[in-house]
């Protein structure tokens, strides 16, 4: 039977590659994009919604203090909404937007003991005071912790110990 005859369409010859040449395969209902480049799309049009708006009522509120400003926000408006459509026709490239992420987090240093600087890495350890100390100045002692173990102690056990008073019983 003819797809005519039918009413249904042809399925395609074969699998779509993404628009956007980063290698996967890309659908109909996705705009011939593989999945991640068509989420990349959508915040990206989200983003500039939400721009366009804060630029819009940023200028409406401007505009409703001075009325000699409102011409200027006419014209605010008018560059906002064809900047949005620029937007949304730019379709960065996946490999891209991993060079990006790579490149926004921030490298830390090593971890160093707070007493002697010396390079702890993973085998430092975590005083109650909050500092980082290597083994020779693990301890309260070795480095002079401000921390009151004490009245933490004292806390804890109070805590632990609720204080528990009988109910007085009627004597027969």
């Amino acid at each position: 039977m003819d797809h005519d005859e039918t009413g249904c369409q042809a399925p395609p010859e074969g699998p779509i590659l993404c628009i956007n040449n980063c290698g996967f395969f890309g659908s109909v209902a996705t705009m011939n994009m593989c999945s991640k480049c068509y989420k990349d799309i959508m915040l990206k049009q989200d983003q500039a919604k939400l721009a366009a708006s804060s630029i819009g009522s940023i200028v409406n509120e401007t505009s409703s203090s001075n009325g000699s400003e409102s011409v200027a926000a006419a014209t605010v408006d008018v560059q906002a909404s064809s900047v949005e459509p620029k937007i949304i026709s730019v379709q960065p490239s996946c490999a891209s937007e991993l060079s990006e992420s790579v490149e926004a987090k921030p490298k830390e240093g090593p971890s160093r003991c707070s007493s002697c600087k010396k390079r702890v890495g993973l085998t430092g350890f975590k005083c109650r005071c909050g500092n980082l100390y290597c083994v020779s100045h693990r301890y309260s002692d070795k480095h002079n912790c401000p921390f009151d173990y004490r009245t933490a102690a004292r806390d804890a056990i109070i805590k632990a110990n609720p204080v528990i008073k009988a109910e007085k019983l009627d004597k027969i």
